[in-house]
């Protein structure tokens, strides 16, 4: 983990300006994505954006990018539709898609971090609820060769919350990763799953060494919630096998 990357303790980030990363899924009434597929696609989507050159350096998100790491690491995730989707399309900020040649392919578009208080109006009035999201089918098992984000299989979470948490358990990740184990993760295309865990597997995934995502308790969930463990294969060789 760099430095210019790694979150400041827990007191500071609560004393510095909160900042907050938008992300905005699109939800079609006639067509709405699976559930799975919408929290892959947000993961991937903070990664991009974490990646991202305007988000590094000297780039024109970069300041905002540093300014939300500095404090707590929140994400936002709001629905659109129609017209509302094309407006949000048309800020800048980048539009992620699974598998784009899929039937009902979940998009997600995020945006540059904004103050908490200060979001576009074009996203302040669209709807954090109605992210209520259903997989048609039971998701296949998850490559075991490949980073998979373990969701808390005794949590109730809504799949706008759940992509925000997926969110977070892809940036612990990326924060934990050296820049070579990114490079080649980034180079293949952030290929992740996103499933729940194993009930009888939990404690030993949160007490494994690997990053864990502990919720504020914001919304939703009480605070100090495990809900996501970054199972990522260069992670898994640092910690004892699982």
């Amino acid at each position: 983990m760099s430095s210019q990357d790694s979150p400041a303790p827990a007191d500071l980030r609560d004393a510095a300006p909160q900042y907050v990363l938008p992300l905005v899924v699109r939800i079609e009434k006639a067509d709405p994505p699976a559930r799975t597929d919408a929290l892959e696609t947000a993961a991937r989507a903070v990664l991009v954006m974490l990646s991202d050159a305007r988000a590094q350096g000297e780039g024109e998100w970069a300041q905002a990018v540093r300014d939300w790491q500095d404090a707590r690491i929140r994400k936002v995730v709001r629905r659109a539709r129609g017209a509302e989707w094309r407006k949000a399309s048309g800020l800048p900020g980048i539009t992620v898609t699974c598998r784009p040649d899929a039937p009902n392919a979940a998009e997600v578009r995020v945006f540059p971090p904004v103050p908490l208080d200060g979001w576009p109006k074009e996203l302040a009035k669209l709807q954090v609820s109605g992210t209520e999201l259903d997989d048609p089918q039971e998701p296949g098992a998850p490559d075991p060769s490949g980073p998979v984000l373990w969701m808390s299989p005794g949590l109730d979470m809504s799949a706008g919350k759940a992509m925000a948490q997926a969110g977070h358990g892809a940036q612990l990740a990326w924060w934990d990763l050296s820049e070579e184990d990114r490079d080649a993760w980034r180079e293949a295309g952030f290929p992740l799953s996103v499933r729940t865990a194993p009930a009888a597997r939990w404690r030993e995934l949160t007490t494994s060494g690997l990053p864990v995502v502990r919720d504020a308790g914001f919304t939703e969930i009480a605070p100090g919630s495990c809900t996501v463990v970054a199972d990522h294969p260069a992670l898994r060789r640092l910690t004892r096998p699982l």
